[in-house]
């Protein structure tokens, strides 16, 4: 049992180490049927967020500055690159609280 749980957190570990966080701005959203368009740009580049409406964990962000974790690959809600986001305020890296989930893509 001490080895399965040192095992879990070693894990834990391995992916907090591996979390690639950026600050990024939210500049538009929209709407388009059941999918939410989020316009972010991250170090002068624009990308374009989607998520599913009522999916879990999506959400129509207001415009400002957030925090974007990349997921690795074959994590997240949905088959394609997967990105969380997280107020300002939160820090991914101790479990702050998650804004909500999308798929990114370049504009």
């Amino acid at each position: 049992m001490k080895k399965l749980a040192l095992l879990f957190a070693l894990l834990i570990a391995v992916q907090l180490l591996a979390i690639e966080k950026s600050q990024i701005t939210v500049k538009e959203t929209s709407v388009s049927g059941d999918v939410i368009l989020v316009t972010i740009q991250e170090s002068g580049k624009s990308y374009e967020l989607q998520c599913t409406k009522g999916a879990p964990n999506c959400a129509t962000p207001p415009a400002g500055t957030y925090w974007m974790v990349r997921l690795p690959k074959n994590h997240g809600y949905y088959d394609c690159a997967n990105v969380d986001l997280y107020p300002q305020s939160a820090s991914p890296e101790s479990g702050g609280k998650l804004f909500a989930e999308y798929c990114i893509g370049e504009k």
